[in-house]
């Protein structure tokens, strides 16, 4: 077991690449290959599949499913139930490892919502947030607001999680500009 790792006596840890500070939680499952960072907190009954990423401070509440070829960025939240996919055409008879599977990446900062499913190929954005109970089916923007099924985006979100009113200014004193699809922090003035 790495130093400095926690690993509940009734969870299971199985990499050699976990950072300091990580928290395993009971019947958490870590297999061999996967890489989880620094000071994450993998809650009850996750599954971290071996060549799955997961970066620095990420929460993975239970129950969460990563597999091999998703790439979770520092800083990113998962609720209870989250699935992420990565065969976009599976068969119970054709068998795909590495490569052949498909990628799926959650940027920095992002949240995703309980029972949240990702099909891969998507990238989200970072610090986008996505609701709960939605399916993404395709890439979100980064600070885009994102629910239903398939996810669609229905407004933005501040680096602090608030959802921005129409005016773009976050009650926390940022203020943001939105054209083509993209939110981009507005200047502030001297």
């Amino acid at each position: 077991m790495p130093a400095g790792v926690f690993v509940h006596a009734q969870g299971l840890c199985e990499s050699e690449s976990v950072g300091a500070g990580t928290r395993m939680w009971a019947f958490a499952h870590v297999l061999p290959g996967a890489v989880v960072g620094q000071g994450c907190n993998i809650c009850d009954g996750a599954y971290i599949e071996g060549g799955a990423i997961v970066g620095d401070r990420v929460t993975v509440k239970n129950q969460v499913m990563i597999f091999e070829g998703v790439t979770i960025e520092d800083d990113v939240f998962l609720g209870p139930g989250v699935i992420f996919t990565n065969d976009y055409t599976p068969r119970a008879f054709i068998k795909k490892h590495g490569a052949e599977l498909d990628r799926t990446t959650v940027r920095r900062g992002a949240t995703l919502g309980a029972g949240v499913v990702v099909v891969c190929r998507a990238t989200i954005g970072e610090y986008a947030f996505v609701g709960a109970g939605a399916v993404v089916t395709r890439d979100v923007p980064a600070h885009a607001f994102v629910v239903g099924n398939p996810g669609h985006v229905i407004g933005w979100v501040c680096e602090c999680g608030q959802r921005l009113p129409d005016d773009l200014t976050c009650s926390c004193g940022k203020s943001w500009t939105a054209s083509d699809g993209t939110l981009r922090r507005r200047e502030v003035q001297p």
